[in-house]
């Protein structure tokens, strides 16, 4: 059997996990906890907070027109995502740096 994941399995688990709207996550962007997490990529911006900009651009898009490079990144989501999921915090899992730094990747935790 395959470790390659097909391109509808990508976009699927992608499109599952990803629970934020475009406009959502959007304004979430924009707040300073938002900013206030994630590894810096060396300019100022974390690597989180670019990866939820590039998935509004990629909920916008149809899927007959993703790249590879979209679904390579739909895949790098998807497994932080997943991978993070499994991470939280036993206590207040609404104000802690676990949940904004999921919903930079477009996933709240709390949403339900």
């Amino acid at each position: 059997m395959s470790n390659q994941t097909s391109p509808q399995d990508i976009y699927t688990e992608f499109r599952q996990q990803v629970n934020m709207t475009p406009a959502e996550l959007e304004k979430w962007l924009t707040t300073e906890e938002s900013k206030s997490v994630g590894q810096d990529d060396g300019d100022g911006e974390s690597v989180g907070h670019k990866s939820g900009r590039r998935i509004i651009q990629l909920l916008g898009k149809p899927k007959t027109e993703l790249t590879a490079d979209d679904e390579a990144h739909m895949h790098k989501v998807h497994a932080y995502i997943s991978r993070h999921l499994a991470q939280g915090p036993q206590a207040d899992k609404e104000h802690s740096r676990w949940r904004y730094s999921l919903m930079n990747w477009g996933h709240d935790p709390m949403k339900k």
